[in-house]
């Protein structure tokens, strides 16, 4: 374990002002309340946050990063708690120790939960501080490096994929090269030991095969470079373990195939000199088509910045170079660590604008705000940890950077929520095509808009990146809000109207205070998403009709909105929607009930659902029978509110002849009356006939009606019927 003068000798090699005292003071508390603590290697548990905090000492960090990483358990693992941090340290190292404390005493429903919601949490408190980021993957690095000493397989196997699957990509989004690589190996090796085991040898054979052959290019590489008067330093390294499985997997090949298992770093004065430097590597040896990337004039995201070749080296060696300057280098190692310790180099306070790794934070922030649940951010947000980026330009030429995979939409959403939201197809390089399709790297794309147009839930389908995920739920939240309330307004001015009364805002705002709603809006909400009954509202605006009796002022005001079956639809009624299109997802077909327009309707108010539509023939409603206050009255949208070309769901039930041919006849003449079929099942079957039964498309009762006549009189068909209601 690392001693205390060696701790603070270490931040005063790179900090020569640091508050040594801070430092004392923090390395003793956090001894005497660890105590006598052990970890599973039988180390004092202390031993864990020293190192964390040598561990932040590589990266150049701060006096209040190493104290906190001296503190970060203290919270959680023994009697001190905020308040104390704060009195003895001060508010900084308060809020940093806090935001890395573990949400332990969370009461979730499964695991999953538990570590979505961590990780969620993480994120808003870097949003605050990058630093918090940065002691939690220093404290997860450490954790990795013991992990063998757990004896539970199973926990160690539950570690190990939560650093794969979060903690290692998010170190490489957040552009540390270093910690990603040792993350995944120890992840590796207690995923899958075998393979990794098995690689090493490999690597090792390989090793000896080729002798010194890493130290010979590498010196063939700097002689070449100093000839043509560049000052570089070139330094080979063996890839890990890891890093090649992930080859071997993404490109299918065999260990017998494995051979570029080395790559080189030209390290170089300048950026001038990089572009230099990859001239003359080109001239002297072939260069792998494909295979050149500039990372330089096109950062990525997480600041990475670098020149990528591949070459045909000495011994027709297949080799990797990156071509960077010395604080590229340092980035590229560090990411937001380097980024931060530049910024304090310069007596500058971080800014989240200034470092891209930061801003990519800000933005995962912002899509927690939009309300998902933890584990929706969490499915959202792996896509971006995970995978490489596409680049792509506005015709303004703005450059947009989007997770391999992403979609136009995607690509639409980048640009502003606003214009996602809006988004009805895109033209890339001039050619429209649907918003579905996922751009290459240097394409110019234009989003096409539509004032009118709104988010579907197909949508989520095509989106990929959170942003546009969160944007599409936030908007379907909202209009679902907007038709719950469209539906809940109009259900009340039907139920006023049976009453004689007038619906009239000063006369619902009565209802505000005594149902406890702060605006009308929520009032209609509730009311269209059946958790609070029309009814209700009018009795506590008009108290007297309570004095009646509730059931009886409940059952009356409601029978008279639905009248007896058969009478006359009042054209005030409520509308169904067509396809959802009127009210959205506030008004829906009950399941196995098909009906279609022309057909009499009724709706049951059902919690969390709203209108619930069902034939007025289905037999399922005499369980509503005693509770005639959940009954609306509805009727078909007939004023021009839907395209005639609408299609709905109808069931047929048919016995056929079973001979050849028969069902061909029967598909043509659906086909023939335009209705498409959905679905067709075959329930029973003999020598001589066979029942089938069949969902279609159709525009209405009419055509329905149409449809029947024309199967029964083909000489394939021995009966048809329509299904109402199972």
């Amino acid at each position: 374990m690392m001693r205390q003068y060696e701790l603070i000798d270490r931040v005063s090699s790179y900090e020569p002002q640091a508050d040594e005292e801070l430092l004392n003071r923090a390395y003793v508390f956090a001894t005497q309340k660890h105590g006598d603590q052990k970890r599973a290697s039988g180390d004092p548990y202390f031993s864990h946050p020293v190192e964390v905090a040598g561990i932040l000492t590589d990266l150049r960090l701060d006096c209040a990063s190493i104290a906190t990483a001296l503190l970060h358990d203290t919270i959680e693992d023994t009697d001190t708690n905020f308040d104390e941090i704060k009195s003895l340290f001060g508010a900084e190292i308060a809020d940093l120790v806090n935001g890395v404390t573990k949400l332990s005493m969370l009461e979730l429903s499964s695991e999953g939960s538990a570590q979505a919601e961590n990780f969620r949490k993480l994120l808003l408190a870097t949003a605050n501080d990058v630093r918090i980021l940065l002691v939690k993957l220093a404290d997860r690095l450490h954790n990795m490096r013991t992990l063998h000493f757990i004896s539970s397989e199973d926990k160690r196997r539950r570690i190990a994929q939560e650093t794969l699957d979060i903690y290692a990509p998010l170190a490489g989004r957040m552009g540390m090269q270093a910690f990603r690589e040792e993350l995944e190996d120890l992840s590796f090796g207690q995923l899958n030991k075998s393979a990794r085991d098995t690689l090493q040898d490999r690597l090792a054979e390989l090793v000896a095969e080729s002798g010194d052959m890493l130290n010979e290019i590498a010196y063939e590489f700097s002689t070449l470079l100093i000839e043509k008067g560049l000052h570089a330093k070139v330094y080979g390294r063996q890839k890990r373990p890891f890093s090649i499985w992930r080859k071997i997997q993404h490109k299918a090949l065999s260990l017998e195939q494995l051979s570029d298992i080395f790559g080189y770093r030209v390290i170089v004065k300048d950026e001038d000199a990089c572009y230099q430097a990859l001239g003359v590597l080109h001239q002297a040896y072939r260069c792998v088509p494909g295979r050149y990337k500039d990372y330089i004039s096109t950062a990525k995201v997480n600041g990475y910045r670098s020149l990528h070749t591949t070459v045909i080296g000495p011994n027709n060696q297949r080799v990797e170079i990156q071509i960077r300057t010395e604080q590229m280098n340092d980035v590229a190692e560090n990411g937001v660590a380097a980024h931060w310790a530049y910024k304090e180099a310069r007596g500058k306070a971080l800014s989240g604008s200034d470092i891209q790794p930061f801003t990519w934070l800000q933005e995962m922030v912002a899509q927690i705000r939009t309300g998902e649940t933890a584990e929706e951010f969490m499915e959202n947000t792996k896509l971006e940890l995970f995978t490489d980026q596409v680049f792509c330009f506005t015709p303004k030429g703005r450059l947009i950077a989007l997770p391999s995979g992403a979609t136009a939409l995607d690509f639409a959403y980048a640009v502003h929520t606003d214009i996602g939201n809006k988004c009805t197809g895109v033209r890339i390089n001039g050619l429209n095509l649907p918003f579905r399709t996922s751009p290459k790297n240097g394409d110019e794309i234009e989003v096409i808009c539509d004032k009118n147009q709104l988010p579907t839930e197909a949508w989520l389908h095509h989106a990929k990146t959170g942003k546009a995920r969160a944007a599409i739920r936030q908007a379907l939240r909202e209009s679902q809000q907007a038709a719950y309330a469209e539906l809940g307004q109009n259900m009340l001015k039907s139920i006023f109207d049976s009453e004689d009364k007038v619906l009239s805002k000063p006369v619902l705002e009565r209802a505000l205070g005594v149902l406890k709603y702060a605006t009308l809006s929520e009032l209609y909400a509730d009311v269209g998403r059946g958790e609070l009954g029309a009814a209700e509202v009018l009795m506590a605006v008009f108290p007297q009709r309570r004095r009646r009796g509730r059931r009886a002022a409940l059952a009356g005001a409601m029978r008279a909105l639905i009248g007896a079956p058969g009478r006359r639809r009042r054209l005030d009624n409520v509308a169904v929607p067509v396809n959802g299109a009127l009210y959205g997802t506030a008004v829906k077909v009950a399941e196995n009930c098909f009906p279609l327009p022309g057909d009499d309707i009724v709706g049951i108010v059902t919690m969390g659902e709203g209108v619930v539509i069902y034939p007025r023939a289905a037999a399922i409603l005499e369980n509503y029978e005693n509770q005639r206050e959940r009954w609306v009255s509805m009727h078909w949208d007939d004023e021009g509110n839907h395209r005639r070309d609408q299609l709905f769901s109808s069931r047929l039930q048919m016995t056929a002849v079973n001979r050849t041919g028969a069902l061909s006849a029967i598909t043509q003449t659906i086909a023939d009356f335009d209705a498409n079929i959905l679905n067709l099942a075959i329930t029973q079957r003999n020598d001589d006939f066979c029942d089938l039964k069949i969902d279609i498309e159709v525009r209405d009762v009419d055509h329905v009606t149409q449809l029947i006549d024309a199967l029964k009189g083909s000489s394939v068909v021995s009966f048809v019927s329509r299904v109402l209601f199972e």
